[in-house]
């Protein structure tokens, strides 16, 4: 491939993402041709940013654009290096599958909802992630920023007829423009330092930044960008915003636009600055470590199937920081090969995250689309009507729990190693935060376990507890088409860890402040192997020990029940019928979990009974228990900031007055105070 290849995709790409947008637009008045023009226009752009990023990956096509402006302080500059080569190949993965299910699943809503807004906005959004990803000049990337921060706002509240979703569009749109006034602030500081907003001039002149203004950009960009990767505590429109959206619009959200705030702290702290200090990585650790356990618990506790997604992409977004605050402090004590193994690791589980996640999106707008609900209780036996969706809804589930042979499985090795190497080269405080980071990592996977045990069991098996459940069939093939490309994507993520791992460190290793730096691992295509002996996997080696030791299993029952008859009959049932009441519910199966972390989780328990009439009172007909959860940060942070606002705003309206000459004298006043200034 040559570089000439790449440039004309990234052409491919933008203009079919725009003529799918326009198209859409001028088709709206047939569902049809809209839903089919503008998910085929951004298949037809998915698979060209595919084949630029393998361009740029395997073969060093990388390449810059500047077209300059009208304007001195903006230039239309694209970077296609290595790391934005990455996240736009992750972006074209998850966009393809996801488009290619929405051939289908928008289906439900033609008549309901105007299907060419919805293309036009998804195609728009889509080059909008993209275009931040490549941007290298702070006002054109503010420009990319405001646009996907925009159309996403659209695509949230696109399902207006819910009062629920256009709530949680206004406080998505308030926290992203929140978070982006803190990135603004961030640019001015780093063009008063260097008079410039081009990147690439922006790494030249920070020589001389002083240690006031470091801390500074560190804050100001910790929370700007960490505001869109959800981390806590600043996730707060996340659970509500990503289930809102259509769920292949949910897949992107979730598997990729939170990872351009991921994206920007890795640009910034390990390319265009030129140092780091050691406090940064370890509060990056803590910060990871927090949002990870929570994430977790909060998602347990959680029994809308979107927001039990959404609140795992907060666990996860912890994880991939865990390796970035590990490359962080590594970087900052001088260990440059090793920050290269936490940056590497956080770029795979930031790959991995991505596929899984967008898989178990897909996967639950596959059953909301069939069952029109959310609600978790309200399935039951789904396997029997839609086993393709559950087979692939389990793919996803062992993914995201870290069981070989899938995808997670290695990334969160290697965040393990990364962390275990901090332990071994640090010592004092840094060390047993690298200690607490790995506890808090152990202890979220084994949640994470817990948590889609429950789901998929409430889901699929067992019987159905609905109407709904019980008249749902398999999906369209569109929707099993892009669900299956994802779940084989999670298994061949998994396989070949070794040269994608490899291809990872590159990448990790063109950056900035790790240039000239060699990767701690030797990677094959079977094998990773670290070069003094620490520790090795072969993810091959561990499908094959798996697969025979299934095969043994299945050897033994068959030689010990092969020959048995089965004899089918009905359950014992003391006395009365079994129906769906009498399983266990997601409710039930968290609540001891969510009962033990009381004190964070801030549970209230609410039962209702119902008896029959005075022949039957001693015997309940029906009992209700819920469970919910309180949100502490909202109870605790933002509900107390918000009445302090509504206070000073209050104070100050009193300026209002309605009074002309009142206004003509602050306008006297401020004259005056500036010529005194001035003078």
């Amino acid at each position: 491939m040559t570089e000439a290849l790449a440039q004309t995709c990234f052409v491919v790409l933008f203009f079919s993402f725009a003529v799918g947008a326009i198209g859409s637009l001028i088709l709206r008045n047939n569902d049809r041709l809209a839903d089919w023009w503008g998910n085929s226009f951004a298949i037809l752009g998915s698979i060209s940013g595919i084949i630029a990023s393998i361009s740029a990956l395997a073969f060093g096509n990388t390449f810059s654009y500047t077209l300059p402006s009208s304007f001195s302080i903006l230039s239309f500059s694209i970077n296609f290096d290595y790391l934005a080569a990455f996240f736009s190949l992750v972006l074209s993965l998850i966009s393809l599958f996801a488009s290619i299910f929405a051939l289908g699943y928008v289906k439900h809503f033609f008549g309901k909802y105007n299907i060419g807004s919805l293309g036009f906005f998804y195609n728009t959004f889509i080059a909008g992630v993209m275009l931040v990803f490549l941007s290298s000049n702070a006002i054109f990337f503010l420009i990319a920023w405001e646009l996907m921060a925009l159309t996403s706002y659209a695509l949230v509240v696109y399902e207006r007829h819910d009062e629920k979703n256009v709530k949680a569009g206004l406080l998505y749109f308030i926290m992203t423009h929140i978070g982006t006034a803190f990135i603004i602030l961030l640019f001015l500081l780093l063009f008063k330092q260097v008079g410039s907003f081009d990147f690439a001039a922006i790494k030249a002149g920070l020589a001389g930044m002083s240690p006031a203004l470091r801390t500074a950009v560190f804050i100001f960009a910790l929370i700007g960008f960490g505001m869109k990767a959800g981390i806590i505590p600043l996730h707060i429109w996340l659970p509500s915003a990503h289930p809102a959206a259509p769920s292949h619009v949910s897949a992107i959200l979730s598997g990729v636009m939170i990872k351009t705030g991921i994206y920007m702290l890795i640009r910034l702290f390990l390319d265009i600055m030129p140092g780091t200090s050691l406090w940064w990585g370890l509060a990056v650790l803590v910060i990871g470590s927090v949002s990870s356990l929570l994430g977790v618990l909060y998602a347990l506790a959680e029994h809308d199937i979107k927001r039990l997604l959404a609140y795992h992409s907060i666990e996860n977004i912890g994880i991939i920081l865990l390796g970035l605050g590990s490359s962080l402090t590594f970087l900052a004590l001088g260990f440059k090969s090793l920050a290269i193994l936490g940056l590497t690791a956080s770029l795979y589980h930031t790959l991995n995250h991505a596929t899984f996640k967008a898989l178990l999106f897909l996967g639950a707008g596959s059953v909301v689309s069939k069952t029109h609900t959310r609600n978790i209780e309200e399935y039951g036996g789904l396997i029997r009507f839609m086993p393709l969706t559950a087979l692939f809804f389990l793919i996803g589930s062992m993914a995201i729990s870290a069981l070989p042979p899938f995808n997670g499985f290695f990334s969160e090795w290697m965040t393990f190693q990364s962390l275990f190497r901090g332990f071994q080269a640090l010592n004092s405080m840094a060390q047993w935060i690298f200690v607490l980071a790995a506890g808090s990592l152990a202890f979220t996977g084994g949640l994470a376990a817990a948590c889609f045990v429950k789901a998929f069991g409430a889901t699929f098996l067992a019987r159905p507890r609905s109407e709904e459940a019980r008249h749902a069939h398999e999906s369209e093939p569109s929707l099993l088409v892009g669900m299956g490309g994802l779940a084989i994507l999670t298994l061949v993520f998994g396989f070949f860890a070794g040269p994608i791992s490899s291809v990872l460190a590159k990448t990790a290793g063109s950056l900035g402040a790790l240039k000239m730096a060699e990767a701690p691992m030797a990677a094959s295509w079977n094998s990773v192997r670290f070069a003094d002996g620490f520790a090795s996997l072969s993810m091959p080696l561990v499908l094959g020990v798996l697969a025979l030791s299934l095969a043994i299993v299945a050897f033994i029952v068959y030689l010990w029940a092969g020959g048995r008859k089965v004899r089918t009959c009905a359950t014992w049932d003391c006395g009365t019928t079994l129906d769906s009441r009498m399983e266990i519910t997601a409710t039930g199966f968290s609540r001891s979990i969510v009962t033990i972390f009381n004190g964070i989780l801030k549970s209230t328990k609410q039962q209702d009974i119902e008896y029959h009439d005075a022949d039957m009172r001693y015997f309940s007909k029906e009992n209700r228990f819920t469970l919910e959860t309180r949100d502490i940060y909202k109870d605790y942070l933002y509900e107390p900031l918000h009445r302090s606002v509504l206070k000073i705003s209050n104070f100050f309206k009193r300026v209002q007055t309605g009074n002309i000459n009142v206004y003509i004298l602050y306008i006297f006043l401020a004259i005056f105070i500036l010529l005194i200034a001035l003078v």
